[in-house]
């Protein structure tokens, strides 16, 4: 390992990284929680500050601090290189060319560039007071367009372009961010053929998570015939997948664990009204319907979601699939409702009344009153036609909730708005229960991964009784017997068996350091950091005596189901021979089963 890898493992503790993913409690000298990358409903995650590792007991999955970012983010080593560098304060000299030789990292490099040049355009340059006459009088303060780093970009055809390249960028990698277009025939030697995505426009920078420049929304400043839509957007590149990233996060993320509730609204401007407003807690989607991924990267902040969306029943039904996806995934949503006349939406609102949003956030309905209310709405529930569409309706909403008691509270108040027994819904429900469970077998099945260690029953045992034994070592005495050192000493744990043994033997205790050493590693996890986070999940609390019990039972266990393996081998053999007529070999295997 590099010294500087060990100084970034140093620098940054496994769990306070991790925690900012997921909860974690304490277990032991370990802490615990709900595993990220399966869905489970008790913990089998657990982090180890000390080893600076993890495991998940449910999936199989672990590693370091960087194979977590990179299963969490997506990332390639170099890209979570240089972002945990970055987070440590760590400079890189021996990875250096391994980090830049990665596109995803000069893409980064591009936009901290561009978003650089945009802002200081705006700041600095007289053809920008256009721009920054409209920012102003959109309501926004010269702080705000500083911590928000707005800019600006005159309608040249490759101004960026050829500012970019003068900085020693590559024309591949600026086409690859998305920042410049090139057009058919173009000629990368002389440069000509590639101009610039955004031009005569108000610029916002698209941050991620972690406060990396992504991408770019512009919005144009004066429409023309051929100036395009009235926003354009970064395209789909390396580092910026919208359906990933959400608008605000990275400066919200404190303030929405602080409060434990997102707000969240329609487009950039709102978020940023909303923070000058002083409400901090706000992000957007940036115009698009909430995703699953989005939704997996809100939950890790808060599961209290209060949504705005456009009152039109274009911007509910838009709206509705972000909804039905936090719902599905345990999130209680809320839906924020500016009054009539105060506003067509956030930013608006706060322009005429402040208080009035403030208070519409506070007063948010929850998403399932939101839904009756909708959809009761101009019904006749005297027609058994209106209430079968009433309950058609609200079935599919209610059967998304993965709580049992709410999903049942909202049943009984449908049966009582029809008038209708529930036993007559659930009929419903649960055909539509049914459905739902097979669409969620179909994803996880996708998603599984070979758990590491082998889930045959003897290595179960074998692997739950090594647990045992390295957590209580002086239990390791127990561990005697000619026929169980045969069993133990073979297979997946029989080098660690042995070493053990050893250790224990010639010194009366273990030592886990010189184990460590001796136990080749899997994929970055050792094989003991994984068998002791182990015992902490599955012993943690139980006392030495309870523990050699627990040990007894294994023993014996470990013994019957090894005599049950080797039965069944000699079982196939004998029947081999049989077909084959091979007495002499069929009197030697009797005799071998005998014994057994």
């Amino acid at each position: 390992m590099s010294d500087e890898v060990q100084q970034i493992k140093d620098k940054i503790d496994a769990a306070d990284l991790i925690a900012e993913y997921i909860q974690l409690k304490p277990a032991g000298i370990n802490k615990k929680g709900l595993c990220p990358f399966h869905h489970e409903k008790s913990p089998s995650f657990m982090v180890n500050s000390e080893r600076q590792g993890w495991h998940c007991f449910g999936c199989g999955k672990g590693g370091d601090i960087f194979t977590f970012v990179q299963e969490m983010e997506g990332m390639e080593f170099k890209e979570a290189l240089k972002h945990l560098a970055g987070r440590a304060g760590v400079q890189l000299t021996s990875y250096r060319s391994d980090v830049d030789s990665s596109q995803k990292n000069r893409i980064k490099d591009i936009n901290v560039e561009a978003a650089r040049f945009f802002h200081n355009f705006l700041l600095k340059m007289p053809t920008a007071k256009s721009a920054m006459d409209y920012l102003i009088n959109r309501g926004l303060k010269p702080e705000t367009i500083e911590e928000w780093q707005i800019g600006f970009v005159p309608e040249q055809w490759d101004l960026l372009t050829q500012y970019l390249l003068k900085k020693g960028f590559g024309i591949d990698d600026l086409v690859a961010s998305g920042l410049t277009i090139k057009r058919d025939g173009a000629d990368a030697t002389s440069g000509r053929g590639f101009y610039d995505r955004f031009r005569g426009r108000v610029m916002f920078p698209v941050w991620n998570v972690h406060g990396e420049v992504v991408g770019f929304t512009g919005r144009i400043l004066v429409e023309k015939e051929n100036s395009g839509g009235k926003y354009v957007n970064t395209p789909q590149t390396l580092v910026y997948d919208k359906s990933r990233v959400i608008f605000g996060l990275n400066k919200a993320k404190q303030e929405i664990k602080a409060k434990d509730l997102i707000v969240m609204v329609e487009g950039q401007m709102d978020v940023i009204a909303c923070h000058q407003a002083g409400m901090k807690n706000v992000v957007a989607s940036s115009g698009t319907a909430l995703t699953e991924e989005q939704v997996k990267l809100l939950k890790r902040y808060s599961l209290n979601l209060n949504m705005a969306f456009d009152a039109d029943e274009a911007g509910q039904n838009a709206a509705k699939r972000g909804v039905d996806i936090a719902v599905r995934d345990g999130m209680s949503v809320k839906v924020v409702r500016i009054p009539q006349g105060a506003g067509k939406d956030a930013d608006e609102c706060l322009k005429k009344n402040p208080s009035v949003w403030f208070l519409a956030v506070e007063k948010a309905q929850g998403i399932m009153d939101w839904f009756f209310e909708k959809i009761l709405t101009g019904k006749d529930l005297a027609s058994p036609h209106q209430k079968q569409l009433t309950a058609d309706q609200l079935l599919p909403e209610i059967a998304l909730i993965p709580y049992a008691v709410e999903r049942d509270h909202w049943l009984r108040v449908l049966a009582d708005k029809l008038g209708v027994d529930t036993s007559v819904l659930r009929e419903d429900i649960v055909r539509l229960g049914r459905k739902e469970t097979r669409n969620k077998k179909q994803e996880t099945n996708g998603s599984e991964r070979k758990v590491t260690i082998e889930n045959d029953r003897l290595a179960m045992l074998v692997e739950r009784l090594l647990v045992i034994v390295l957590r209580y070592n002086d239990l390791a005495r127990e561990l005697s017997g000619e026929s169980l050192n045969q069993i133990l000493s073979t297979g997946r744990f029989g080098a660690l068996y042995i070493e053990l043994k050893r250790e224990y033997t010639e010194n009366s205790k273990i030592d886990m350091d010189k184990l460590r050493n001796i136990v080749e590693p899997i994929d970055k996890e050792n094989l003991i950091d994984i068998l002791l986070m182990k015992g902490e999940l599955d012993f943690s609390g139980i006392q030495t005596a309870e523990a050699k019990q627990e040990l007894q039972k294994l023993l014996i266990s470990v013994m019957e189901e090894w005599k049950r393996k080797q039965r069944k081998a000699i079982q196939s053999a004998l029947e081999k021979a049989e077909r084959e007529g091979d007495k002499l070999k069929l009197n030697e295997l009797v005799e071998k089963f005998n014994k057994i």
